[in-house]
């Protein structure tokens, strides 16, 4: 091994962490080939170490290894993209009715702080700033949600949408039309209503499938 690479499992981890960071910043392109002495370098760790992290990720839809030609970063379809979204639904559904259970004064504060910098970054016409806003109004439900069973299916259905939601959150007239439905589910768990949340939650992610749907071939 050469000096200072990580390798076995805390090598493979790392590369698994990396990896998802790059997928959920979109900065490995769908059909990307992943070519394990570049990954092994550029993340510091052993190729055995790339290679274990590739077939991991391959499990978890992330990766799809191409007989003869190694792997690359998996397309996904729009029709699996509201397959995706339509399990996201319930799992973020689930995850806004505890919320909204389980909130505190301070998590009240912290969403419609939240709130308030997406609706500012609708107005000044930034959608770059409203897209990760509303990433931060998502994670931040899971979290207060305190359901971790949920908040890892989430991060491997998200990780697949990377390149579909940032294409939506791009759409001219897109964030004017999310912007109420997650106003919606922050006003939900402020007021301690769990149906409400679950509904507005739900409401928000239909509303994502319609956008989808419009991005599908047609017949």
């Amino acid at each position: 091994m050469a000096e200072g690479l990580q390798e076995g499992a805390v090598g493979t981890q790392l590369a698994i962490g990396a990896l998802r960071e790059a997928l959920g910043r979109g900065d490995l392109s769908p059909g990307q080939r992943l070519i394990e002495a570049e990954l092994a370098e550029a993340y510091g760790v052993t190729r055995a170490s790339v290679r274990a992290a590739l077939i991991d990720l391959t499990a978890e839809g992330l990766v799809e290894r191409i007989p003869n030609r190694g792997a690359r970063v998996r397309i996904i379809s729009v029709a699996e993209a509201i397959a995706i979204t339509e399990c996201r639904m319930v799992l973020e559904g689930l995850c806004a009715a505890r919320a909204a259970q389980l909130a505190t004064e301070q998590d009240d504060t912290e969403l419609l702080g939240i709130g308030a910098r997406m609706r500012a970054a609708v107005e000044n016409g930034e959608p770059a700033v409203y897209s990760a806003c509303n990433r931060e109004m998502h994670r931040r439900v899971r979290q207060i949600a305190d359901q971790p069973v949920a908040d890892r299916l989430l991060d491997r259905l998200n990780a697949q949408l990377v390149r579909h939601q940032f294409r939506l959150a791009m759409r001219a007239g897109r964030p004017q039309v999310s912007l109420g439905e997650h106003l919606a589910v922050i006003d939900a768990i402020v007021a301690r209503d769990p149906a409400a949340a679950e509904a507005a939650a739900r409401a928000h992610l239909a509303s994502v499938i319609t956008a989808l749907e419009k991005d599908a071939p047609g017949p």
